[in-house]
C-alpha cells in the first residue's frame, strides 16, 4: 500500500437510534444509524406486511383477476 494517500482505520462504536451499541472498524470514530439487527422488523420477526390503499384489490378489480 502506499503510504500517506489510505484515510486511519480506527475502532468505532455504533449507536442505533434503539440504544443498541456495537463495536466495528470504519473510518470514522462514532457512528449513528436509525435502525440495526436489534431493531430492524426482518430481523425480529415482526415484519409486518401492509397493503396500502389497497393496491392489491385495485390492482384484481383492473384486470379482472376476481
Amino acid at each position: 500500500m502506499k503510504k500517506g494517500i489510505h484515510p486511519e482505520y480506527h475502532r468505532t462504536t455504533v449507536t442505533c437510534a434503539c440504544g443498541n451499541t456495537f463495536e466495528t472498524g470504519s473510518t470514522r470514530k462514532e457512528l449513528r444509524v436509525d435502525i440495526c439487527s436489534k431493531c430492524h422488523p426482518f430481523f425480529t420477526g415482526k415484519q409486518k406486511f401492509v397493503d396500502t390503499g389497497g393496491r392489491v384489490e385495485r390492482f384484481k378489480r383492473k384486470y379482472g383477476l376476481e
